[in-house]
């Protein structure tokens, strides 16, 4: 007799625990089948450590040397590490420290994170630190949406984009980051005239020391009244243009020398690096990049219910238009 033959005898000896055997497997396995997560390929990304620098004001050449050549030397050879990658551009600089498949993502950022504490003595002064990017997947970009207005300044729609959109949708669990492009990011503009600063005396410097020294909160301790303790604070900060305009740049004879007599303080957007467009039409365009591991389709459901609550808010006239690119559409 057979094995399988004596399992077919077995089965129909015991027919009643076959059946309730065979009927919870399938009750586990559609529980399973439903939880699962579901999502246009499966995760492909190593564990990848990525390491930003603004370097403003410096061309590649200069960020590459500089900057990505000492932060690549110091990652390499780290515990764990299989692979350094790097891009050097105008004023910026991007290393990618991957690892080996099925290390723990958060312990190699650490590792990364005490090589950078090492390295930072090597970095010139006046560029900014090296910070590490939030832990995203090579398909973490689910959706990119739009926000356009025709009654709104470009200034204005970017200013609804990064203030009150990307900081909404980063508060929900599994977005890893939101990038905003296009649009008018918002500055306070010193327009020095030259003619000025020569009538006056004064040197550039000097008014770009009078603007940063001006900016600044400063702490005087504390004031005991009895059973009560009073805060002692002077507080700097430009929160106008006509701050900016009344800074001190020099004194001359006991005569102070404002900003705003060498200068012309404007609100105008920053430069622009990309433009943003929807429908061939002007538009400040976001991509929502989620955390590896996040079930695509649940936090597309949620994005849409808090971007249904943002629009509500934004004001008339000012609309999102989320069908740019969703990649729930093709799961």
């Amino acid at each position: 007799m057979s094995s399988m033959d004596s399992v077919i005898r077995w089965s129909l000896k015991n027919r009643l625990f076959v059946v309730v055997a065979a009927t919870a497997v399938s009750i586990y396995g559609a529980v399973s089948a439903w939880r699962m997560p579901v999502d246009v390929f499966p995760d492909l990304t190593a564990p990848t450590v990525t390491i930003l620098t603004e370097a403003h004001g410096l061309a590649p050449q200069e960020v590459e040397s500089l900057v990505t050549f000492p932060l690549e030397t110091a990652v390499n050879g780290a515990t764990g590490v299989r692979r350094v990658r790097s891009a050097s551009g105008v004023g910026i600089s991007v290393v990618w420290v991957e690892f080996d498949w099925g290390t723990d993502i958060y312990i190699d950022r650490q590792i990364v994170n005490e090589k950078l504490q090492l390295v930072a003595a090597q970095i010139p002064p006046g560029l900014g630190p090296p910070t590490l990017a939030p832990i995203s997947s090579i398909m973490g970009e689910i959706l990119f949406l739009s926000v356009k207005s025709d009654r709104h300044s470009p200034m204005e729609v970017r200013d609804a984009g990064d203030w009150v959109i990307r900081k909404r949708l980063l508060s929900i669990p599994g977005v890893a980051q939101v990038i905003p492009i296009g649009g008018g990011v918002k500055q306070l503009q010193v327009l020095v005239a030259p003619e000025k600063l020569q009538a006056f005396n004064v040197s550039l410097d000097e008014v770009m020391e009078a603007l940063r020294e001006s900016n600044e909160n400063s702490s005087g301790g504390f004031l005991v009244r009895g059973a009560q303790e009073q805060l002692i604070r002077g507080v700097g900060r430009i929160g106008s243009k006509e701050d900016a305009e009344r800074a001190v740049v020099a004194v001359h004879d006991g005569v102070p020398i404002l900003v705003s007599q060498v200068a012309q303080v404007v609100v105008g957007p920053g430069i622009k690096r990309g433009e943003g467009s929807s429908n061939a039409e002007p538009a400040v365009v976001m991509g929502v990049l989620k955390q590896p591991g996040a079930n695509t389709l649940e936090l597309t459901q949620r994005l849409d219910q808090s971007l249904d609550e943002i629009q509500k808010t934004l004001p008339e006239g000012m609309k999102i238009d989320r069908q740019l690119f969703r990649q729930s559409d093709f799961i």
